[in-house]
């Protein structure tokens, strides 16, 4: 990123402002919902990767310890303080955390090897090859958007294909996010599913992160000290966001979000086509 003009050096600034409203205020979508709008900047998957995965490890955990603190103090939604008594009694009143730890591991399970597998197509594919792969599959889920029809699973066994498929896509391209959630929002309660998702995605990308520096990947350094803020802001108003959408339904953001990824994956895959 070093030779960027002050222009695609704004545009990146504005694209991670976007990352940290997606990924606080949906539980997902921090790379799946900015990646193609970085491949319009620069593209080279690999440039922006990095950053995006150190950058959904620092917020992934600060949003869990700071839900998981909130609910063992007890405090309400105006901040004050709830009392939660003392004794036995307490304990088992005493409010459950926000992950659902043992659905995570299941999922993880599932996932860990088609996760491996994607990380080493990551580095054997053509840097083109790979933008064209991501363009195509934001495309499908641009149109799932669209048209109202997220994923679903209605069977064991479509769980473990989409999963399977989801972390292959995971450690390509960290935008597997979709598949995944097709399967989490059916069998995680809904006030768990958000936080559920940052903990595997923490795991995922460590992963793939490790795997970065193995390989010696330049992973932008220098440039977190000016992004991190970035995403900082969006993150603190996705935040605001994600309690907005507990409460309701939100077909129609989804709907235009998809038209605009469309719009964006048609326009990319223009790009390395020609």
């Amino acid at each position: 990123m070093s030779d960027f003009s002050l222009i695609q050096y704004a545009l990146v600034a504005l694209i991670f402002i976007w990352s940290g409203f997606v990924r606080s205020g949906l539980g997902f979508g921090g790379a799946v919902l900015s990646l193609p709008f970085l491949l319009l900047v620069k593209d080279d998957p690999l440039i922006f990767l990095p950053i995006i995965a150190v950058h959904l490890l620092f917020f992934s955990s600060l949003t869990i310890w700071m839900n998981n603190r909130k609910s063992r103090t007890g405090k309400t939604g105006d901040g004050s303080q709830k009392l939660t008594g003392f004794g036995p009694d307490a304990a088992a009143k005493a409010p459950e955390g926000t992950v659902d730890w043992s659905y995570l591991w299941r999922m993880l399970g599932i996932m860990l090897v088609p996760k491996l597998i994607g990380v080493f197509g990551l580095f054997t594919l053509p840097s083109h090859v790979l933008s064209a792969i991501i363009f195509v599959i934001v495309a499908v889920y641009s149109v799932s958007y669209i048209i109202n029809r997220p994923f679903r699973s209605r069977s064991k066994t479509v769980d473990v294909i989409l999963l399977m498929a989801g972390g292959y896509i995971s450690g390509t391209s960290l935008i597997g996010a979709p598949l995944i959630i097709a399967v989490a929002a059916q069998h995680v309660a809904r006030e768990k599913l958000r936080d559920t998702l940052f903990g595997l995605w923490f795991i995922l990308v460590l992963i793939k992160l490790a795997a970065f520096i193995w390989v010696g990947l330049d992973l932008q350094l220098i440039h977190h000290l000016w992004l991190l803020p970035c995403a900082a802001v969006g993150h603190v108003i996705g935040l605001r966001f994600h309690e907005r959408i507990l409460k309701a339904e939100t077909p129609v953001f989804f709907r235009m979000l998809g038209v605009v990824l469309l719009v964006v994956s048609s326009v990319g895959m223009v790009s390395v086509l020609l």
